[in-house]
């Protein structure tokens, strides 16, 4: 049983303990009210005797937060994926301060999702969250805590995200787009880039990244396999692709390829070896700014609605998708970490499909009655 001691203006509990046969009572004080004392002990009387050893120092959660980046995630992800996680160690640290993780409850929370909302989409919520659930169900395995205070909260956000049609472009648009492109391919390097990138789906960081060697002209397949830092957050030079599922290899349509295989042999190399090779630019790639200002211009004088060079990868799993490829093999192609991904993002196209799925499968035993 606990013993409560008054201690000045605060009380403190006593719990006995015994270790190797050597007392060793676990005390806290500082509790404001006796009520508080008896009830802090008796957690602590419980963990014991679940065989559970109470954490009791106070641990900054920004300190575990950032502690936790370090082991577990910093060694398996890429540079890119590791700023993600640094955005959210900021807002824990903009919010939080140095407050305790045990000293955190879902009202807390709750709070902090509220204010993290502010002029935020769902989507990046989402993420922080997402980063912070995660760091809090290994405290609790580490029994730093016993409560998952990010539990039954709910997600605030003010900022709507762009709707799925602008992210990418339907399939008329991108036919109008892929013949604009070839028919400029003898005006610049970067609308070979363009083209790589609405019949490959690669992200940029992979575009940039590809060398010579990894153009299989036989197999019509192209490796992924690297990065290339193009921007100031980016490491410099070749880097890792964004996980593991993005290291892939992708069948290329004929065409493509043969403009490529013709392009090797009417330019020059360079000393990495790189296709997208600019000598001008700082990054010594083809710049995504430049990459957007062209594509921009090319929608321009198609009338088209503009979108990233980015949404040109949200294009091609769209078309695959449209064209009735598996969810799988779309997911596989683009190189995401997991098919939640693909069935997120692509949602929009999989909404589309299931109608004419319900209408093929009414027309089906319509057709097998008569």
């Amino acid at each position: 049983m606990a013993s409560i001691t008054k201690r000045g203006n605060t009380y403190q509990y006593t719990v006995s303990r015994m270790v190797n046969g050597k007392s060793q009572p676990i005390r806290k004080g500082g509790f404001k009210t006796k009520k508080e004392a008896q009830i802090a002990a008796a957690e602590v009387e419980a963990s014991l005797a679940k065989g559970i050893i109470p954490i009791l120092k106070k641990v900054p959660f920004d300190e575990y937060f950032e502690n936790w980046i370090k082991l577990y995630k910093t060694p398996k992800i890429s540079r890119v994926t590791l700023e993600h996680y640094l955005y959210s160690l900021n807002a824990v640290k903009d919010y939080f301060q140095h407050k305790a993780i045990q000293d955190i409850r879902r009202q807390d929370y709750q709070m902090f999702l509220n204010w993290l909302g502010k002029n935020k989409a769902k989507e990046t919520v989402a993420k922080i969250n997402g980063h912070i659930k995660a760091c809090v169900k290994d405290a609790i395995e580490e029994q730093i805590i016993q409560i998952d205070f990010t539990r039954k909260t709910e997600l605030m956000w003010t900022v709507q995200p762009k709707k799925s049609t602008e992210k990418h472009l339907s399939y008329e648009e991108s036919e109008r787009l892929i013949k604009s492109i070839w028919s400029k391919l003898d005006e610049g390097l970067g609308y070979s880039l363009l083209l790589l990138a609405i019949t490959s789906g690669m992200r940029f960081e992979e575009l940039v990244g590809l060398t010579r060697k990894d153009f299989d002209f036989i197999n019509n397949t192209i490796t992924v396999n690297k990065t290339w830092g193009y921007k100031k957050n980016s490491p410099k030079g070749f880097g890792p692709t964004k996980n593991e599922q993005s290291i892939r290899t992708i069948k290329m349509d004929i065409k493509t390829m043969n403009h490529f295989k013709k392009l090797f042999k009417s330019t020059p190399t360079n000393l990495e070896q790189l296709v997208f090779f600019s000598p001008s630019s700082k990054y010594k790639v083809i710049s995504n700014t430049n990459a957007n200002k062209l594509l921009k211009k090319l929608l321009d004088e198609l009338n088209i609605t503009s979108i990233t060079i980015h949404g040109l990868r949200h294009t091609h799993g769209s078309i695959l998708l449209y064209k009735k490829a598996s969810i799988h093999y779309v997911s596989e192609r683009l190189g995401h970490g997991d098919i939640e991904t693909t069935l997120k993002v692509y949602t929009h196209v999989l909404k589309e499909l299931r109608i004419e799925d319900e209408h093929l499968s009414m027309n089906t035993f319509e057709q097998m009655i008569v």
